[in-house]
């Protein structure tokens, strides 16, 4: 199998990079941004004729989408909607257009931002109504169901909390905080499960060895609020010297309200792919241990 992947400067596609090298199927990383020392090749995929191209000249069976526009806040900016649109629901609209024509197949990321609206404490689970509430959210939950309206064979995996060793992400800017800061507050009452990058990688290679269509759930096992995954961050790393305290989600102002419970069931992709999906503790430390490395 020929696989393109896009986004894959980013964290995903980092991670990507690095397990494909075990594969027995060609894999093409894709990007608009050229980073140094990493064999990209450029694509811009908002350019439908430039997706259908690359796809013919590398005889591509399916396209992992890594790319996203994926700051929260900065989507709300309404000199930035349009954009946003563009990035998370033409773009990948593009590719599913390049693959039904081909017969391949479409691995699309999503979000837990698809959900916040409505109150709930239970996980949630893929045939749950999408109730976004930013423009993030929204436009995430819109390229899916253009994905789907093309009619193209199309695997669409929502997940949470991604952070990894690479670019930036929650785990990282802790990382520092706790070690040059003597306080730090971080809210408690928005509750998630954090992702491992690698894990994510290891699932959607899983998925593509034996393709099942639908949307699916993947994050790390357990739940935990930000706060949590803070404590955590600072225990693994040795930064004990700095006192977390828990806060509200009011005491750090921000443009869009994120979902105060955005739990994922993942009890589809396990069944569906025999999948075993490491605590998310567990695979913190790992990923710790790396960035120490």
């Amino acid at each position: 199998m020929n696989v393109l992947v896009t986004g894959a400067n980013g964290q995903l596609g980092n991670e990507m990079r690095i397990i494909s090298r075990s594969s027995l199927d060609k894999y093409i990383f894709t990007d608009v941004n050229q980073v140094e020392g990493l064999e990209t090749t450029y694509l811009d995929i908002t350019d439908l004729d430039a997706i259908r191209q690359m796809v013919k000249d590398n005889d591509i069976n399916a396209i992992v989408n890594c790319a996203a526009w994926t700051n929260v806040d900065g989507a709300e900016d309404p000199e930035k909607y349009a954009l946003v649109e563009k990035l998370n629901a033409t773009a990948p609209e593009n590719l599913a257009k390049a693959m039904k024509e081909v017969d391949g197949w479409l691995v699309q990321i999503s979000t837990d931002y698809v959900f916040g609206k409505e109150p709930y404490n239970t996980p949630c689970k893929e045939d749950q109504k999408g109730t976004p509430t930013g423009v993030y959210g929204a436009t995430k939950l819109l390229g899916e169901q253009k994905i789907i309206a093309t009619g193209c064979k199309y695997i669409i995996i929502r997940t949470a909390w991604l952070y990894s060793e690479f670019g930036k992400n929650f785990c990282k800017t802790m990382l520092n905080l706790t070690a040059t800061k003597p306080q730090l507050k971080v809210v408690f009452d928005q509750c998630g499960t954090p992702t491992y990058a690698w894990d994510l990688a290891t699932a959607i290679i899983a998925a593509l060895k034996n393709p099942v269509e639908g949307i699916y759930h993947y994050s790390n096992e357990g739940v935990c609020s930000w706060f949590d995954f803070t404590k955590m961050i600072a225990e693994y790393s040795g930064q004990t010297e700095c006192d977390v305290q828990p806060c509200h989600s009011n005491e750090f102002p921000s443009p869009v309200t994120r979902p105060s419970y955005s739990v994922l069931d993942k009890t589809k992709i396990k069944e569906t792919f025999g999948i075993k999906i490491p605590y998310w503790t567990d695979s913190l430390k790992k990923c710790i241990a790396n960035l120490k490395k």
